[in-house]
């Protein structure tokens, strides 16, 4: 008898975005470009997206009733179709009213930006400490949202004493074995984050050096190029969780290099506070590496995004070098003759916008291709010039390096 296995459909989704006085319609057709990509990444197909022009997020179901219906009318229409709409995504984070409320109305499964982000996580996560991060932070998400689940057994309202329902009892049940596993997790961080102080200690005296950056700029490419490793790399949104750390050589001076998670718009603050452990190697580095993809439309702001969430971590004075990556895949378009409107950075070829801002970086600034391997000789030679100064000013350079290396880099 012939056995038939059926592939696993992908979920088909929609996404949902608003535009607001503080986030205009070129912003908001961005980060829904970017949820398309975490949607794609988590395994999701998104066949529309819908978005609503307002003055702020409604509190009771985060778009207008209206907004709501057509969703809502558009889910239904694709019922009879062969791949019909099983989640929406919305570029937010929401409270358990507004989920409640939302999934009320289109009876579907529904999602949020953070919710999505830790799906991708969990699905990422390889080793024990990012898994443990993570399932800190999906626990951290869950607990004010519990009370969703309870609806049916919710407590009569205007009661005082024997008036709570079993759904009360439950509800206080399931939030104090979700806050004893927070503890337990916050406890098994607390070792974890000890056997890898004791092993950065044991590291020798190295000059350490952090690739950070946004996600999917190619962090990962340039460590392979670098370290002459084989870390996975790949055109998918956080695809290193785990801090990857390998010994690199350039001439006789060998340093440390950490490929570290990336940051993305709008991350869950209790991500970021769950994987502290993992960023340790960026507060401990002596030198960052901040990949930009400089072909990406935004990514100005993603450098305030990647240098605001270094200030939370403490690392903002630390000294810096800009690797502008992708240079390749940089394009432009030359304005006509009789175009007034003011240039973009869109209208600009790169030998020119090499000359604003970024040649004040002198330095502190440079322009690769990873992919294509162009300048990663040069970027090699830069990096082996500030590496050495940091040796020298943090350790003595001639007893370390000449007494406890050969030329070939090798411990004597």
């Amino acid at each position: 008898m012939k056995e038939f296995i059926k592939e696993a459909k992908v979920e088909t989704a929609v996404i949902v975005g608003l535009i607001t006085p503080q986030q205009n319609e070129r912003k908001t057709t961005e980060y829904l470009n970017e949820l398309e990509f975490l949607a794609d990444t988590a395994g999701a197909k998104v066949v529309r997206r819908f978005t609503q022009r307002v003055n702020g997020p409604s509190s009771v179901t985060y778009i207008g009733t209206g907004k709501l219906e057509e969703i809502a009318d558009f889910i239904r229409q694709k019922d009879d179709e062969e791949d019909p709409v099983g989640m929406v995504i919305f570029d937010d984070e929401l409270s358990a009213k507004q989920i409640r409320n939302i999934e009320k109305a289109l009876q579907v499964k529904i999602l949020d930006r953070t919710s999505l982000i830790l799906d991708i996580f969990a699905m990422r996560a390889q080793t024990a400490a990012a898994k443990t991060q993570v399932e800190l932070a999906q626990y951290r998400y869950m607990l004010p949202r519990l009370t969703r689940l309870w609806t049916h057994l919710e407590r009569q309202r205007g009661g005082s004493v024997g008036l709570r329902g079993p759904g009360e009892t439950q509800l206080e049940m399931d939030q104090r074995i979700i806050r004893h596993r927070i503890s337990l997790l916050k406890q098994r961080l607390v070792e974890i984050d000890q056997q890898k102080t004791t092993q950065r200690k044991n590291r020798g005296r190295l000059i350490r050096v952090a690739l950070v950056g946004y996600t999917n700029v190619g962090k990962s490419t340039l460590m392979n190029l670098l370290s002459k490793s084989d870390i996975f790399a790949e055109n998918k949104l956080f695809a290193t969780l785990d801090t990857t750390v390998r010994k690199v050589i350039i001439e006789n001076l060998p340093f440390l290099l950490s490929d570290t998670v990336g940051f993305i718009r709008k991350l869950p603050t209790d991500l970021v506070e769950s994987f502290k452990s993992t960023l340790d190697e960026v507060r401990e580095a002596d030198l960052l590496l901040h990949i930009v993809d400089i072909s990406h439309p935004d990514f100005e702001e993603q450098i305030q995004v990647v240098e605001k969430t270094l200030g939370d971590l403490g690392c903002a004075d630390k000294p810096m070098m800009i690797v502008f990556n992708k240079i390749d895949a940089y394009t432009w378009v030359e304005k006509e003759e009789d175009d007034l409107t003011p240039r973009t950075k869109e209208n600009i070829p790169l030998d020119e916008l090499m000359k604003t801002w970024m040649a004040k970086l002198n330095d502190n600034c440079f322009f690769i291709s990873a992919k294509e391997r162009k300048h990663i000789d040069e970027l090699r030679e830069l990096l082996y010039k500030r590496v050495r100064e940091l040796h020298v000013q943090k350790y003595p350079y001639n007893d370390f390096l000449y007494d406890n290396y050969n030329t070939n880099g090798e411990i004597k």
